[in-house]
């Protein structure tokens, strides 16, 4: 079971102010006391004076801290402006997330107040902000918890190692790297409709086709067509049975594909990203049959064009069209 961190106390204060009067360093300290040493780092970074621990005075900035904290979103609440802004940003069809805005609001423009993501989701998480946390990508009303269950996977014939795939494809420096995923039908539909989505590493540019089922012909058929005429080096895919076909993805595209480890679906965590991002539209349990292509179309159009922090605040679309991906 996890351990709760617990804040510390005025003896441990006290303690700390003592040792390092005695010239003990933050390891000896942390021994000390049976704490971590960047809990001890932080605590003296942060709450000294003018250069200097004192444990009363410290006790009252932490106080001062967690209280500044605690109601954050005051700003967002007092200001009519800044708060009308982020509820335009936040509701369809633009449908930015917290960060976007915080992103927008700090780079792009200077006639509002920044704030940042946090104070956003402390908004959203207060009582003033409630009826608009409907317009999250989680759409939840408080902040939760993820527990993420891996299931296993067919294997793949002649798969090969994501191991194996080059080091430029990791630091993510080098455009034309892509992963692939699929999204499902919802079980009680009994539809076999997906959906095949690509996403390029670098730029998160994102690709998505509809089709009829999962088989492999199916899977391999759509990826080809969306990595066709884009830069295209590799692909990194799951161990699902959709992606048994792989060589054909190869022989059409001249793409390498590697695989992921068993249980492992966060080696390809981009499209992942991509596909929660893309449930906003498609929702879990829904009959992937019931759209078409140009809903998806328009759906993909939306989430290419949204500022992202990872790009400096570009959208997918734009830095797609600088490094020559499409």
């Amino acid at each position: 079971m996890e351990k709760k961190y617990v804040g510390l106390s005025d003896a441990e204060r006290s303690e700390i102010s003592i040792l390092k009067e005695r010239g003990c360093g933050v390891r000896e300290i942390a021994q000390a006391l049976g704490r971590s040493p960047n809990t001890v780092s932080y605590e003296v970074k942060t709450n000294s004076v003018d250069g200097v621990y004192d444990p009363l005075k410290a006790k009252a900035k932490s106080r001062a801290s967690r209280r500044s904290r605690r109601y954050q979103w005051r700003k967002i609440e007092h200001h009519v402006t800044l708060q009308t802004f982020i509820i335009e940003k936040l509701s369809p069809p633009n449908h930015w997330s917290p960060d976007a805005i915080a992103g927008y609001l700090k780079h792009e423009q200077s006639a509002l107040p920044t704030v940042s993501k946090d104070q956003i989701y402390a908004w959203l998480y207060s009582s003033y902000g409630q009826p608009y946390c409907q317009h999250l990508l989680s759409k939840r009303y408080k902040p939760k918890r993820q527990n993420e269950h891996k299931t296993d996977r067919v294997m793949i014939p002649d798969r090969v190692s994501i191991t194996e795939r080059p080091q430029t494809v990791e630091d993510r420096q080098e455009a034309g790297h892509w992963e692939g995923d699929t999204v499902v039908s919802g079980k009680r539909t009994h539809s076999k409709a997906a959906l095949a989505v690509a996403q390029e590493r670098t730029t998160r540019f994102i690709g998505a086709t509809l089709i009829p089922n999962l088989k492999p012909e199916s899977f391999t058929s759509a990826t080809n067509g969306m990595l066709t005429n884009k830069q295209a080096l590799t692909l990194s895919l799951d161990n699902g049975i959709e992606n048994k076909q792989h060589k054909g993805i190869t022989d059409a595209t001249g793409v390498q594909v590697f695989f992921c480890d068993p249980y492992s679906s966060w080696q390809k965590g981009g499209v992942e990203h991509a596909n929660k991002m893309l449930r906003r539209y498609l929702p879990k349990g829904c009959d992937l049959s019931n759209f078409t292509q140009a809903q998806v179309d328009d759906f993909v159009a939306t989430l290419n064009r949204k500022p992202r922090r990872c790009l400096g605040y570009k959208s997918a679309l734009q830095l797609a069209a600088e490094k020559g991906i499409i």
